[in-house]
């Protein structure tokens, strides 16, 4: 990946300037500089035999193939550790393209207020009687492209197949089945539409915004380990 950049970054940076964040440029630069005389690093001597080595440091950004693969595996180690005895479910929920520019352009918050609509969608819905009718928790990961590397917000949420119920007792969920899709597209739209609102976020979008589906999909996942190194 350094060596891509090295060669054809700038040429890269001069077609899509316009659409490059100050966050893309420094994650480029780290990329480039990591392990590297740039970022300095560390003389290390054997007692026994006197050899002299010397460690670059690392750069240590998340995007970084040399850093993330270590860091993954240590999330993923402890995201383990927490799985509970049970099975689970993937829930994957995602926005419109009309969303795209305005997310790009306020990821921070609007990210943050993704989170909250899409978790909260989930809470009260898994609540309901029709459904589980118990309390659940979930464990969320932010995506923001596809494997293409096309710009595409979603999010993945790691679920129980059951939940507490009256906050005393284990409510199993069915085997395959948590919630309706349909009803969790709908409603998460309208809660993030809310928070925008709440937040005075006064965004460009265009007129059909909120007539477009959010796309949402449940899937049964068994123990959760395969689905948390997919997310992760």
């Amino acid at each position: 990946m350094a060596d891509i950049i090295r060669r054809h970054g700038n040429e890269t940076i001069a077609e899509y300037k316009p659409d490059i964040l100050p966050s893309h440029y420094k994650t480029m630069q780290n990329i480039v500089d990591c392990r590297t005389p740039a970022l300095g690093g560390q003389t290390w001597k054997c007692e026994e035999c006197g050899k002299i080595h010397y460690s670059y440091h690392s750069c240590r950004n998340r995007h970084c193939p040399k850093c993330q693969n270590d860091r993954a595996n240590q999330w993923l180690a402890k995201q383990y550790q927490i799985l509970l005895p049970t099975s689970y479910f993937l829930a994957t929920i995602t926005i419109p393209g009309e969303l795209h520019t305005a997310f790009r352009q306020n990821q921070r918050k609007l990210y943050s207020l993704l989170f909250q609509a899409a978790a909260q969608a989930l809470l009260i819905l898994t609540k309901d009687k029709k459904y589980l009718g118990a309390e659940i928790g979930m464990m969320g990961v932010l995506h923001t492209w596809t494997r293409n590397l096309n710009y595409h917000p979603h999010i993945h949420f790691l679920i129980p197949a059951g939940g507490l119920k009256n906050g005393k007792h284990w409510k199993w969920a069915k085997p395959d089945f948590l919630v309706h899709v349909k009803p969790l597209s709908i409603l998460t739209r309208r809660l993030f539409k809310t928070a925008l609102i709440q937040e005075h976020l006064n965004l460009d979008l265009p007129a059909n915004t909120w007539k477009k589906k959010w796309v949402c999909h449940i899937k049964p996942v068994g123990n959760g380990q395969s689905a948390l190194q997919g997310v992760g």
